[in-house]
């Protein structure tokens, strides 16, 4: 397999065992019971092809190898030659990779590898340029557990791809203490300390809040972490400035391409947005069949 553009430094591939399943789940979603009823009665067994994969308006590419599962999951005999690999930018009308093999595999799976491939490389985009509106601030752009259900892994994948950084994956991996865990404790200081109790050592928390008079009572007890929950710009500012680096501070709620500049510039450490994950547009892209005599 060929790459000339070997995308973002330091984007670690994903094992093929985390996106499988899901390549597999799509396929079977799309072929059904009866097959390809297009497809088989219109192409012949020995008809061979070679398909460009192409980018028809200009974006950060994620999902690249996903796509390639899709097309090998019906044929692995496929010859799959990316040009443009996961963190790289295609223009508009670059060919991101190139299919060769049989022709009836390669037009089944197209639609369900473009459908991987647009989704995760306009979460990439979207998150590639909202990191580049928050230049030369320090502060992380991190996504949501606001994924579709099934896709958090590619999704937050693509949000790598696109230069951003994770938050937790699940419920299962951090404790974020929110307004309604608040609720139901009593309040936030009793709260932090029934997690206190029966989280390990290793776990970080974070709590949410959406007040200062609620931070300087977080401030007070053992946490790692606060959310500095859909305040104003200069509340925001004071709220980084009153933790003095004593904890990371994460910025949520009215992150847009406008705002998004204003609120770095407050010193916070993190930026999170559900909308990377939930509203980014599918990035457009086509596959153009040649057929081989």
């Amino acid at each position: 397999m060929n790459r000339t553009n070997e995308g973002q430094g330091g984007l670690a591939p994903l094992h093929p065992i985390l996106y499988q399943d899901a390549v597999r789940g799509a396929l079977l979603e799309d072929i059904g019971r009866g097959g390809d009823l297009t497809t088989e009665a219109i192409v012949a067994a020995d008809d061979i092809a070679s398909a460009s994969i192409v980018a028809r308006q200009p974006g950060r590419i994620a999902g690249i190898e996903v796509a390639a599962a899709a097309f090998r999951c019906l044929d692995p005999g496929l010859e799959i030659d990316i040009r443009i690999a996961d963190g790289g930018d295609a223009a508009a009308g670059e060919t991101v990779a190139f299919v060769r093999g049989a022709a009836g595999p390669i037009l089944t799976a197209e639609r369900t590898a473009l459908n991987f491939l647009a989704r995760l490389s306009g979460v990439a985009t979207v998150t590639r340029d909202i990191v580049a509106a928050i230049e030369p601030h320090p502060a992380r752009v991190v996504c949501t557990r606001k994924t579709t259900p099934g896709l958090r892994v590619l999704e937050k994948y693509a949000v790598r791809a696109g230069g951003g950084a994770n938050h937790r994956f699940g419920l299962d991996d951090a404790v974020l203490i929110k307004d309604n865990h608040i609720v139901v404790a009593g309040g936030v200081t009793e709260a932090i300390r029934r997690v206190r109790r029966r989280a390990g050592h290793m776990v970080k928390v974070e709590v949410e809040v959406d007040t200062l008079e609620q931070l300087d009572a977080v401030l007070g007890e053992r946490v790692d972490a606060v959310l500095l929950d859909n305040m104003p710009v200069d509340t925001l500012a004071e709220a980084v400035r009153r933790v003095g680096r004593r904890v990371l501070t994460e910025a949520s709620g009215g992150v847009t391409p406008a705002t998004a500049r204003a609120i770095a510039a407050t010193g916070v450490d993190l930026i999170s947005i559900g909308w990377l994950t939930h509203s980014a547009p599918a990035l457009n892209l086509s596959l153009e069949v040649a057929l081989k005599m």
